[in-house]
C-alpha cells in the first residue's frame, strides 16, 4: 500500500472517529443522558414515550401474523448463536495471549439499552434486546476474526469483496511479496499494542505532521 492510500485510510479513519463522537453527543444534548448503564431521559420526553406505547393485546392484534408464525425459528437460533458465543470467547481468551494479540472487549460490542425506551411494551422490548444480542455478537465475533486474519495472513483479495472489517484496508496488497515476513511480524507485534503497524504508522504520522515551512510562514511577519 503506497503512502498516499494509507494517508486517504488514515483521514477516513478519524473523520469516522469524530463524525460517531459528534452525532453521539449532537443526540445526548437533545433527547437523553446516560448515567452508567442507564439510559435517562427527561420528564416530558419519558411522559410522550408512555402515551406512544401500545399495549400487548392491541399489539397482538395489528401485528403481521408472519412474525408470529416465523417466531419459533427466529428465537430458536438462540442456541447455535450462544454455542458460537461460547466457543468464540472460549478461543480468544485461550489463544490471544499466547499470539499476544489484545483481547476484544465483550461489551463494546453487545450493548443492551434500548429496553430503557417507554413507548416499547414489553414483547417489543424481548425482540430489541434479542436483535441487540445476534447482531452485537456478529460484530465482537468478526473483530475476533479479524484480529485472527491480520496475525495469520493480512493479504488482500485479489477480487473486490463487500463488507470487509476495519482491519482490511491496512492489509498487504495481493501479490506484494517484498519483506512479506518482516511487514507479517509488523502485524503481529502491532495488534499487541493495538495499534498500526509501524509500516502505516508512519504514513499516518507523516499526515500529523505540518507541511514542511508551515510553522515559519505562521510566525514570520514578513510573510
Amino acid at each position: 500500500m503506497n503512502d498516499r492510500v494509507s494517508q486517504i485510510l488514515a483521514q477516513m479513519a478519524a473523520l469516522e472517529d469524530e463524525l460517531r463522537t459528534v452525532v453521539h453527543e449532537q443526540e445526548s444534548k437533545m433527547f437523553f443522558q446516560i448515567r452508567g448503564k442507564r439510559v435517562e431521559f427527561e420528564s416530558s420526553v419519558k411522559a410522550a414515550h408512555r402515551k406512544l406505547k401500545q399495549n400487548f393485546f392491541r399489539w397482538l392484534v395489528t401485528n403481521r401474523p408472519q412474525n408470529l408464525i416465523t417466531g419459533p425459528i427466529i428465537y430458536g437460533m438462540i442456541f447455535p448463536l450462544m454455542m458460537l458465543d461460547l466457543c468464540v470467547t472460549f478461543y480468544q481468551w485461550v489463544c490471544f495471549p499466547i499470539y499476544g494479540v489484545k483481547k476484544v472487549k465483550r461489551s463494546d460490542y453487545l450493548v443492551f439499552d434500548r429496553r430503557h425506551l417507554g413507548y416499547l411494551n414489553f414483547i417489543e422490548k424481548f425482540h430489541c434486546t434479542y436483535c441487540e444480542y445476534g447482531n452485537g455478537l456478529m460484530s465482537y465475533m468478526a473483530e475476533i476474526l479479524a484480529r485472527t486474519e491480520e496475525y495469520f495472513c493480512p493479504i488482500k483479495h485479489a477480487h473486490k469483496i463487500l463488507g470487509t472489517h476495519a482491519h482490511y484496508n491496512r492489509f498487504l496488497d495481493y501479490g506484494d511479496a517484498a519483506d512479506y515476513e518482516s511487514r507479517l511480524e509488523e502485524f503481529r507485534v502491532a495488534l499487541g499494542k493495538d495499534k498500526l503497524p509501524a509500516s502505516h504508522l508512519a504514513s499516518h504520522e507523516d499526515l500529523q505532521a505540518p507541511p514542511a515551512g508551515a510553522c515559519q510562514h505562521a510566525t514570520d511577519p514578513r510573510q
